[in-house]
């Protein structure tokens, strides 16, 4: 047992010398235990506490809520789409292949930095999603897919912002923010008007995502072997692995929901 204590302090000492100086400051880092005890009370509350407390309880009706929420989701999204356009992509010092953080304006580097961590608010507040599921009881809605993919992007996105809060997230922060301007704006108008569920055009809304998971993969494989890049070849060691996961399983969903109900019908 003590074995394990000593170790745990040790990955909590490498923690926090390691963590980028940019963000110690700031909520959630500097430490490997509140994104830890965020994520584990996550899982415990739509795994196990929140289907046995709804277990006996008729769904909540919370359709006003979750209006603002997608509402709130839109904005935020919009907020950090402009944002990468203002400090990355309408700049002319940037490379596609190697987005680093400014080195020649310090301002400039300190608002990069705060929004990736803006992203990473933006990962937890999609944990709502899956609260709001289980209090309306739609636990078909919580898959593997959906908890997998909530869980890992907190997990990833926590320690790109912790250990290097650089600009080559730009192009995944970019696309996904764009993917969930989208996305929700879909699930407001669901609300409005429930029919919006049997649209036509419902399946693209998997294909972006589709979409989005070979283009930051291909941008993440140009990164890695690019010789000229002050990024860690770890973090992409391992994001890329997991794009490719993330694309199998969306793949895997959109088949099952979108291609063989349509032979079955045939």
């Amino acid at each position: 047992m003590s074995v394990l204590f000593s170790g745990i302090q040790k990955v909590t000492e490498w923690v926090e010398q390691n963590t980028d100086p940019d963000v110690k400051d700031l909520w959630f880092m500097g430490s490997i235990w509140p994104i830890t005890i965020v994520v584990i009370l996550y899982l415990y509350f739509v795994l196990k506490f929140g289907p046995e407390f709804m277990k006996y309880r008729n769904p909540y009706n919370i359709d006003r809520i979750v209006m603002i929420y997608d509402a709130v989701q839109v904005l935020y999204s919009f907020y950090l789409v402009k944002e990468a356009f203002r400090m990355v992509w309408l700049r002319d010092d940037y490379r596609f292949y190697c987005i680093e953080k400014s080195k020649d304006d310090p301002e400039l580097a300190k608002q990069q930095v705060f929004t990736v961590y803006m992203f990473l608010m933006s990962k937890l507040l999609d944990l709502l999603d899956t609260i709001f599921f289980v209090l309306r009881k739609k636990q078909n809605q919580i898959t593997f897919l959906h908890v997998y993919h909530h869980t890992l992007v907190i997990i990833l996105a926590w320690h790109i912002t912790n250990f290097y809060s650089g600009a080559q997230t730009a192009l995944f922060g970019t696309i996904n923010a764009c993917v969930h301007i989208i996305m929700y704006s879909y699930y407001f108008l669901t609300i409005i008007n429930p029919e919006y569920k049997k649209a036509w055009w419902k399946k693209y809304l998997t294909i972006i995502q589709l979409v989005q998971f070979v283009i930051t993969g291909l941008h993440g494989i140009i990164t890695l072997f690019e010789p000229d890049c002050d990024f860690p070849r770890l973090i992409m060691l391992f994001a890329i692995p997991q794009d490719i996961f993330m694309f199998i399983l969306f793949w895997d969903f959109y088949k099952k929901a979108y291609i063989k109900p349509k032979k079955i019908k045939q």
